[in-house]
């Protein structure tokens, strides 16, 4: 019996017009040095989750159903007194994404979400970390169609970091460009 895999729009893109686009542009030689996506993490910090587990279970809630996989509860590591903070303690939430799932949320991000943003007028070009990985914060969870603005007790931001196997920033931001990231112009 035969399996079929079944590719997001976003992944057909990928393999149809990102991977030629960027041989032509960048003349790797071999098929496995074209960049391509490892996974997205997305990220929810909570300084008020130690005195309030609710708004960690909402927040984890919240992550559950923009991504459609649950969140894994993040723990301090080590003690920092200035912010009342013991090694242990629950400090907020993250999803790490991989193959189909990080391709669905990837397009539902670039063509859905960021637009629903005020005053969008793209996202920066520079916020790689001179790996060819992009980082990007969001202020509000509510830009997604998932969430209901009656069901939320708080708007929490989120930082949503994506890393892919490019060399340098340059080969990073081309396959995030082909890939249809709204970039500044």
């Amino acid at each position: 019996m035969a399996t079929t895999t079944t590719m997001s729009r976003l992944q057909e893109r990928y393999v149809n017009e990102v991977i030629p686009a960027l041989q032509k542009q960048f003349g790797y030689s071999s098929a496995m040095r074209i960049p391509r996506l490892h996974k997205v993490v997305i990220n929810i910090g909570m300084g008020e989750a130690r005195e309030n587990q609710k708004a960690l279970e909402n927040a984890v809630r919240d992550l559950g159903e923009i991504t459609g996989q649950k969140a894994v509860i993040t723990k301090a590591k080590r003690s920092v007194a200035s912010f009342k903070l013991r090694e242990g303690m629950p400090i907020g939430c993250m999803v790490t994404l991989r193959g189909i799932r990080m391709y669905t949320f990837l397009d539902k991000l670039f063509n859905v979400a960021l637009p629903r943003v005020r005053d969008f007028q793209g996202v920066s070009a520079d916020a790689f970390d001179g790996r060819g990985n992009y980082s990007l914060g969001l202020r509000e969870q509510i830009i997604f169609p998932e969430i209901e603005y009656e069901k939320i007790d708080r708007v929490r931001g989120m930082e949503i970091t994506i890393v892919t196997t490019a060399r340098t920033d340059d080969e990073g931001r081309q396959l995030l460009r082909h890939l249809g990231m709204p970039f500044k112009k």
